[in-house]
């Protein structure tokens, strides 16, 4: 038995205990706590002397580590495990990519194991009978398919997510949750990333557009023109500058740099500024920025693979003229086939006559998606320098996503990072219900549910330990949306959205999680 000084905690790979007095008597015994995988129940036991009356544990100062097993070193899961190791998170990488896992033993402080995530001896090996949760984000569907199915015959507790790409298995999501292999989440980034230009598309000059409390707040990260009213304003000045309240702004990056502003610092021309506003406020919000919505007539998609064909799908349905260029006439003939109303082109869309042909200057929109990066990098700026009104490119690789600013491209997306976005709400201790990393995950904006015994509750704002780095932007209660002052107090079962940079979130979801007391 592990032995613990009064009142001492003590950590255990299968325990977590805490010292207390046992009622009526001088003996100090130990409460053990068989931790449970996500979804399962706390097991009390304690070890006491005979003749012993119960005893009062009055809560746990530390959580036992998360432990987390992901299959497959590619991009996701390596940036996935880097975002773990930074919060020191217990986290083991499989792959069969013997110079894939070497580079992120190189990197990265976690565990790696090299062999096939879909084996169960392998599985084994990573400790999957131990792990919370099994995140399988290989580029094979099958082999992240039956790694889940393999995970749930070994440890059916452990909270399963899987990456599918497929459109073949579009109609079998709810199936695999509730069946075998009872895989938790399964995430397409090719649906997510749709999803995001449709956001961004509307709004010029937003690098992000984010919606959270089912869509009644927006989140959004716009560029600071030069000729804009708030260029140089304090943003104690804001109030007075507009002759009104102004959005609530939660960060500004600056020269690559995230700041969390304070009253006495400016807005500068140039800057990213984030920003939360109730929906029925943001068009409003907007004009505070000199910007506008601009409805959307006309789009021409460079790329008809499964992204271009699941926007223009989407495009038809709002009744957006669409134009797709694909460069495989077999491609193409399955898109016309598939599509009602787009017109599908065949040829090169990096073709400057073609183009012209198809006045691109004309265009509302013009996205680049094809499966080679370089080729939508180059075609955005060529499409810019023709006359192109709004550019969205499709990037993959992390490496390039500081860069497209500096080369003039702000409207970016990237089927990863959308991926690595929605894995994020499934690591979070406490219930988060949505979570979104910003500026090459500088800082992460979530939405939480405050759990009746959470640190939060119960308290104005401004008493809370909110860690350096975080700002709790909005409270949501029933159907109120509440833009919070330090005043402000949360009461159980609100939603909260916070902002926090990457230094805080692990303190972020301390004071989200609920205390022992709870169960």
């Amino acid at each position: 038995m592990f032995k613990a000084k009064k009142g001492e905690n003590f950590n255990h790979p299968r325990e977590i205990g805490f010292a207390f007095h046992g009622a009526g008597t001088n003996t100090w015994s130990i409460l053990r706590i068989n931790p449970p995988k996500i979804g399962g129940r706390l097991k009390f036991e304690h070890d006491a002397g005979i003749g012993q009356k119960g005893a009062f544990c009055k809560g746990l100062k530390e959580q036992r580590q998360l432990k987390i097993v992901i299959v497959g070193a590619g991009e996701v899961g390596f940036n996935i495990a880097s975002h773990l190791a930074f919060e020191n998170k217990d986290v083991v990488v499989v792959d069969n990519n013997l110079a894939a896992i070497r580079y992120v033993s190189d990197n990265i402080d976690v565990q790696v194991l090299k062999g096939s995530g879909s084996s169960p001896v392998v599985l084994n090996e990573a400790g999957i009978k131990e792990a919370d949760i099994l995140l399988a984000v290989t580029d094979s569907d099958e082999t992240n398919l039956v790694a889940c199915m393999v995970a749930n015959i070994i440890s059916p507790t452990t909270k399963k997510l899987a990456r599918i790409r497929s459109a073949d298995y579009d109609e079998y999501h709810d199936t695999f949750r509730d069946h075998t292999p009872h895989i938790d989440t399964l995430i397409n980034p090719d649906i997510e990333v749709v999803k995001t230009i449709d956001r961004i598309m509307n709004v010029p000059g937003a690098v992000d557009v984010d919606d959270f409390a089912d869509g009644r707040v927006k989140f959004v990260g716009i560029h600071l023109d030069k000729s804009a009213r708030l260029s140089g304003v304090r943003l104690s000045e804001i109030s007075d500058k507009i002759g009104k309240k102004g959005p609530l702004i939660a960060a500004v990056i600056r020269d690559e740099e995230l700041i969390i502003p304070r009253g006495n610092d400016r807005l500068l021309a140039g800057d990213l500024v984030y920003f939360i506003s109730e929906k029925d406020n943001f068009l409003d919000s907007l004009a505070i920025f000199d910007k506008k919505m601009e409805p959307i007539g006309s789009v021409l998609i460079i790329g008809g693979g499964n992204i271009g064909f699941r926007l223009a799908n989407l495009l038809e349905e709002k009744a957006v003229l669409t134009k797709i260029i694909e460069k495989n006439p077999d491609r193409c003939a399955q898109l016309a086939e598939r599509l009602n109303k787009a017109v599908i082109l065949y040829g090169d869309g990096s073709d400057q006559e073609l183009l012209r042909e198809e006045n691109i200057q004309n265009m509302d929109v013009v996205i680049t998606l094809t499966n080679d990066e370089e080729t939508n990098i180059l075609t955005s700026l060529l499409a810019k320098r023709m006359g192109a009104a709004k550019t969205i490119t499709k990037i993959s690789k992390f490496s390039y996503l500081p860069l497209m600013s500096m080369i003039g491209l702000e409207q970016v997306v990237s089927p990863r990072l959308s991926a690595v976005n929605t894995i994020l709400q499934h690591i979070r201790r406490g219930k988060v219900l949505s979570a979104k990393a910003i500026k090459n995950e500088q800082a992460e904006i979530m939405e939480a549910v405050a759990l009746e015994t959470a640190d939060v509750v119960g308290k104005p704002i401004k008493k809370i330990a909110i860690p350096k780095g975080a700002l709790i932007t909005g409270i949501i209660r029933n159907d109120n949306v509440i833009i919070p002052s330090g005043e402000s107090v949360i009461e159980p079962n609100d939603r909260i959205i916070i902002f926090a940079t990457r230094q805080a979130i692990p303190k972020i979801e301390k004071i989200l999680a609920v205390k022992l007391e709870y169960f």
